[in-house]
């Protein structure tokens, strides 16, 4: 950003690292942002270095964050939030020294119970292209049921199910290593949408309780070397990557097609 070259707001704060460009647009929506006194309005633009703003009474820098995104492989119990006065262990609570004095947030978050594959970025623009419904980033999971779900039910994750007013449903799931039943407990899913716990809202409306749910990849990029609990900082390559499509998941899988430390129950 230069002083000289006026931008859209939204895009300096996310930019400055405050939130992604749709949270921006969000808070000027709810007039939690002015522009030199004045309560800023939606597709306003400003000139970094010379316009004053303000985000819910917080003056933001002009000086952009540098750009970073790292893969982290989250256990159960943190939560995905930068702030939650329920739960003081939160992804970004566990960042590395040397990345904690930026501001990240989380581009694809999961519910408390669930482990995986994340991503944390400083990068405004790489946020709004991951979270924006227009983008398709597929994301895969590999789900441990309580009980074997049965293959000729496999259909209705891909129908889904309604509950007030929203459709629940998954764009493509297969079988891990079924059984002579021609059922099991561990299913490979597919999804490129994501509204909260929805994989376990649908499969227990399905009548199927949900024992394990681990996302091991988004887009191309795999959940591959990155121990619990740690993370990775990801090459321009490797961001690329989560924007490319996975191939399309078999009627069933074996087991061997999946990363080999997925299949522990532990």
């Amino acid at each position: 950003m230069t002083a000289a070259e006026p931008i859209r707001l939204q895009k300096f704060i996310a930019e400055a690292g405050v939130c992604s460009r749709r949270s921006a647009e969000a808070l000027i929506a709810q007039g939690e942002v002015w522009v030199n006194g004045a309560k800023a309005t939606l597709g306003q633009k400003i000139t970094p270095g010379v316009d004053k703003v303000t985000v819910s009474g917080k003056s933001v820098r002009a000086t952009p964050q540098p750009r970073i995104t790292l893969a982290m492989n989250k256990p159960r119990g943190l939560v995905c939030s930068n702030d939650d006065p329920h739960h003081a262990d939160t992804i970004f609570s566990v960042l590395p020294r040397e990345f904690a004095k930026y501001r990240f947030f989380c581009a694809g978050r999961l519910d408390m119970d669930s482990e995986g594959l994340v991503i944390l970025t400083t990068d405004g623009d790489l946020a709004h292209r991951l979270m924006h419904p227009s983008n398709v980033v597929v994301k895969r999971y590999y789900v441990i049921l309580k009980q074997p779900f049965p293959a000729s039910r496999l259909t209705q994750l891909i129908k889904g199910v309604v509950i007030e007013g929203e459709r629940l449903k998954v764009e493509r799931a297969a079988l891990v290593n079924p059984g002579a039943s021609q059922g099991s407990t561990h299913l490979d899913v597919h999804m490129h949408h994501g509204k909260k716990r929805e994989i376990r809202q649908l499969f227990t409306l399905l009548g199927y309780d949900v024992k394990r749910l681990r996302r091991y990849q988004i887009g191309a990029l795999r959940l591959k070397g990155i121990p619990l609990h740690a993370m990775k900082q990801l090459s321009i390559k490797e961001i690329e990557l989560l924007f490319h499509t996975p191939s399309t998941p078999r009627a069933a899988l074996e087991a061997s097609t999946l990363p080999s430390d997925l299949d522990h129950e532990d």
